[in-house]
């Protein structure tokens, strides 16, 4: 299942990522997972947050760019070879990984990976033929 992404268009300023995190926090908006690129004018900030409809709110009444992205999480054993195993799967599938990016929480074991693929119904159902499911919203809401 697929799940939302925010991409939050931060200048490459002194400050300006911590005001956009205060946004989100100001409003109680939990980041549940995040990851930055950045060039030397600017960044995607992407994140995975607890309430995603409100904090597009909050983030577009604060002037700042914002789009969602539709992207896959799963969750799999916190252990050496977990990540290449699934994307070996992918590869092997002709499965194109535009981007990753991980996170471990409170749940000893276990990692979350979310994946920006050229196709998520294709990539899921690959992924649940090899014994790896996606976690949904509120599955990482709860973390």
């Amino acid at each position: 299942m697929a799940i939302n992404q925010i991409s939050i268009f931060v200048e490459n300023s002194v400050g300006r990522l911590a005001e956009v995190t205060a946004v989100m926090g100001d409003a109680g908006i939990d980041m549940r997972a995040m990851c930055i690129a950045d060039t030397a004018d600017f960044g995607i900030l992407r994140v995975i947050v607890s309430n995603p409809k409100r904090a597009l709110e909050i983030l577009r009444a604060s002037e700042c760019v914002v789009s969602v992205t539709q992207v896959l999480a799963i969750s799999i054993p916190d252990t050496p070879g977990s990540l290449s195993r699934v994307i070996g799967i992918l590869a092997d599938a002709g499965v194109s990984v535009e981007y990753a990016y991980a996170f471990i929480t409170r749940k000893k074991g276990n990692a979350y990976v979310i994946f920006r693929v050229e196709d998520n119904e294709r990539a899921e159902e690959i992924l649940a033929r090899n014994g790896i499911e996606t976690a949904n919203e509120s599955e990482l809401y709860e973390l």
